[in-house]
């Protein structure tokens, strides 16, 4: 793989939010910052869509708009940039493929959340990600107690420092990974579990279960996928871990007949 397709998130004076095919990827706060992650997994081969979303409210629930008046200093953007493998990805050394930008003038009249979108053709080939034929899910809340008992025993497996129980229920994420990124399937199933036992070794991980008045569903991808997360709209599947750290599983899941799958 010589090139590697990044997105790059940056604002200063307001949090913004990027999203990929209606998938959240990305946010940043207020104070200037940036973050910059691959996302092949995300992206299709031909039309894809970008949005950047100023001020996106909880992530736990649709925020109502909301009228602002900016001050002048607030700004966000966000690129689709492709790096050669080494490269830094950044602007100035990474061919730019899509690029939103939002700015307000002192005293303009906004309202927030706000979501500026862009379509852009990708010079890529992937194959169809499965995430993709996935049913829409249309009421994802009616869910919440399946989803709950589907991840209960993924989170009762980390308490543990057993690593199969997630290292099952991502097999679907982590095969589409491995295409994605040219990676060797049984070595990433291999190092999954190895991280799971080192991190249990050195401080007994202690994941918080799940109980459907503590999860959150976000439906993503034009509610193929649904977001687990906490009542603070953080990934839900999450330990501290020895230094002071967290470590963090995202998952998505979709809804096929029934059964739940982790896609991404």
């Amino acid at each position: 793989m010589e090139r590697l397709l990044v997105l790059r998130l940056e604002s200063s004076g307001c949090e913004a939010e990027a999203v990929l095919n209606g998938v959240p990827l990305a946010r940043v706060g207020a104070a200037c910052a940036a973050v910059t992650l691959p996302v092949h997994e995300f992206t299709l081969a031909g039309a894809n869509e970008v949005e950047l979303v100023i001020e996106p409210g909880p992530a736990t629930a649709p925020a109502e708009p909301q009228p602002r008046i900016a001050d002048g200093r607030a700004w966000a953007r966000l690129q689709l940039l492709l790096p050669r493998v080494g490269s830094a990805a950044h602007p100035a050394s990474a061919r730019n493929l899509a690029q939103l930008d939002w700015a307000a003038a002192a005293g303009e009249l906004f309202e927030a959340p706000l979501g500026l979108r862009a379509g852009v053709e990708l010079p890529i080939s992937f194959p169809r990600w499965r995430w993709l034929d996935a049913p829409a899910v249309a009421d994802a809340q009616a869910l919440k107690k399946d989803v709950a008992a589907y991840l209960l025993p993924i989170a009762v497996g980390l308490a543990r420092g057993d690593p199969e129980p997630l290292v099952q229920a991502t097999r679907l994420r982590l095969e589409d990974l491995a295409s994605a990124y040219q990676l060797n399937l049984a070595d990433e199933v291999g190092r999954l579990r190895l991280h799971i036992q080192q991190l249990h070794a050195a401080q007994p991980l202690a994941p918080e279960l799940p109980a459907p008045a503590k999860l959150r569903l976000r439906p993503v991808a034009g509610g193929r996928l649904l977001e687990c997360l906490n009542a603070a709209g953080e990934p839900f599947l999450q330990s501290g871990v020895a230094g002071g750290g967290r470590a963090i599983w995202p998952l998505r899941l979709a809804a096929v007949d029934g059964r739940f799958y982790v896609l991404r």
